[in-house]
């Protein structure tokens, strides 16, 4: 089941329905969008990026009153988020009863929990639907991060929030490059960690950012090769530019294994079902065909992806 994003239901229902007898099969009214059940198999489902949170084995519960209800998912494990749908007093008497999960915003970095976050929903007054095991560890898909007023944009909140689900980030020494950097959200987040970062750019970096990175380079990121830059621990990229214009570039710091960690950002444009605007579907999915790597849409994503490739011997949190 796959939990959509506000704003771009259309989007999971293009990459559903591309999959023709595999498809969307039935769907539900939450907030923030449709919940689709889909028969999905393995291979299919790593081709299907825009959700929230993908519920990956749902279940039916019927029952007859709050204490029902909430014993039914206390018996299967401690953590369960709410996704708000349907008798929402009701699912609020429910989740009083469940073990409290702490609100409060964490501040980066972060270690993420081993135990697993579960997902709910009211259908009606005495049918739930849920899912113990859920691809997002953040209840309901939503993590939440202490914000700081240093950086030059909120743009380091995505960076954070794809380093936590990696449990890994760059440390003291790490070298870095942040493609694209104006105006230095990532650079700023990336020094934080101690990490010495190239910033690379045709503008300038802004505020705190342009004294974080250690060296600036005034340039189309696109236009430099690997050996132009040399050897990093860690390949940032959230520069505005097409999704094929990215893979190349990526593909050729792949070839020459220079870099065995990357977190970039695919910027997707176009509308769906619009002539001649139509959204790049394919490019993310060359990219999650990339070995030992993802494309995930973040929750702080807006239109676009993310696409991690993480090195087993990279810096553990």
């Amino acid at each position: 089941m796959y939990q959509s994003i506000d704003g771009f239901a259309d989007h999971l229902e293009y990459e559903l329905n591309s999959l023709g007898s595999c498809g969307r099969e039935a769907c539900w009214s939450i907030l923030g969008g449709p919940l689709y059940a889909a028969n999905i198999n393995t291979s299919a489902a790593n081709g299907i990026f825009w959700y929230r949170n993908r519920w990956l084995e749902p279940f039916i519960v019927e029952f007859d009153s709050i204490n029902h209800a909430a014993d039914a998912l206390r018996a299967i494990q401690r953590n369960w988020a709410q996704t708000p749908a349907a008798c929402f007093r009701r699912a609020a008497l429910i989740g009083k009863k469940l073990p409290p999960i702490s609100a409060k915003p964490k501040a980066f970095p972060w270690t993420l929990p081993q135990t697993p976050m579960g997902a709910w929903a009211l259908l009606d007054e005495h049918t739930m639907i849920a899912s113990a095991r859920c691809t997002s560890p953040f209840p309901s898909g939503m993590p939440r991060f202490a914000e700081t007023r240093h950086a030059p944009s909120r743009a380091y909140l995505k960076l954070w929030e794809a380093l936590t689900l990696c449990r890994a980030w760059p440390g003291p020494g790490s070298v870095c490059l942040d493609a694209g950097a104006s105006p230095g959200g990532w650079t700023w987040a990336l020094s934080q960690l101690g990490a010495e970062v190239t910033a690379v750019d045709r503008a300038e970096l802004e505020g705190e950012a342009a004294s974080a990175a250690k060296r600036f380079i005034k340039h189309d990121a696109f236009t430099l090769t690997p050996g132009d830059i040399g050897s990093v621990d860690w390949l940032f990229c959230d520069a505005a530019c097409y999704p094929g214009r990215l893979y190349r570039w990526i593909e050729t710091w792949l070839e020459s294994g220079l870099c065995k960690n990357f977190i970039c950002t695919i910027k997707m444009q176009g509308v769906p079902g619009r002539e001649g605007s139509e959204p790049d579907f394919e490019t993310p999915r060359l990219f999650a065909a990339v070995r030992e790597s993802r494309v995930v849409h973040l929750y702080h994503n807006k239109h676009e992806l993310t696409w991690i490739k993480l090195a087993a011997d990279s810096t553990q949190s």
